[in-house]
């Protein structure tokens, strides 16, 4: 008979119930039936992640005009903060890719989730690339083109011209085919994982801003409009990286001319 520790270390390197665990549901010391419960909740939330990423490969399949086809997801981090740039991402993933299993909507995801699943689709998608549109463009163009042209930019910017392009909510002026996707970031693979280099590289430029100024607390709300945000804005005023149309921001710099 295995001992606890034995059966314990076994069942950490299986993925799936086996005939030989019979003997193991069957145990009845306090030890055992406390790992094979552990087991079995691993399993299910195993299985309910991959019935999640089956629908999402579905979904991008669903759009493929061949099999071998370039299919492009992206999306967008950052439209609503009052300070920097809003960061748009393309990914071009290989067909059917279970690598990034539990890959979702970076909302969805805790921080160190994020950077875990960005360096992984990094690692297997076939094209990826991240645009930066600055606070002044955002100014110049109103929110929503800015972040359109970005996500332009950002298709333009992969190394391989994708044969289909899946846009979270939003229609892209270029001639490649395209469908602008309702919470793409929860229905595609694609866009999903663009969300998650989208965020992941804007929460990395709002850390290092928050270097620069300290004062305002960038690291800790990216530029959101929190209490903690407006407060150090009353108290400090805005900075050249704070997005001067909006709100209070543009009222401040009124009642200083």
């Amino acid at each position: 008979m295995k001992t606890i520790k034995e059966i314990t270390e076994v069942l950490k390197g299986s993925t799936q119930i086996e005939p030989w665990m019979d003997e193991i549901a069957q145990d009845d010391r306090a030890g055992v039936v406390k790992v094979w419960a552990q087991f079995q909740k691993r399993l299910e939330k195993i299985e309910v992640l991959q019935k999640a990423h089956d629908e999402k490969l579905q979904f991008d399949a669903g759009y493929l005009p061949y099999e071998d086809a370039y299919i492009a997801g992206t999306d967008e981090a950052g439209r609503g903060p009052l300070a920097g740039p809003v960061v748009t991402a393309a990914v071009i993933l290989p067909n059917y890719c279970q690598e990034l299993l539990g890959v979702n909507d970076s909302k969805l995801l805790s921080k160190e989730k994020r950077k875990e699943y960005a360096e992984r689709i990094k690692k297997h998608a076939l094209y990826y690339a991240v645009h930066f549109q600055s606070v002044e463009e955002i100014d110049r163009l109103n929110i929503y083109e800015a972040t359109r042209q970005s996500m332009l930019k950002s298709i333009e910017a992969l190394e391989a011209t994708p044969h289909f392009i899946l846009a979270d909510a939003m229609s892209l002026p270029v001639a490649i085919p395209q469908a602008s996707i309702i919470k793409g970031d929860a229905r595609s693979l694609a866009i999903a994982a663009a969300s998650i280099l989208a965020k992941t590289a804007r929460d990395e430029y709002m850390e290092n801003l928050d270097i620069q100024y300290p004062q305002y607390g960038f690291a800790q709300h990216a530029g959101y409009g929190t209490k903690q945000h407006l407060e150090a804005l009353q108290q400090h005023g805005p900075t050249v990286h704070h997005r001067k149309t909006f709100e209070p921001i543009k009222s401040m710099l009124q009642r200083r001319e």
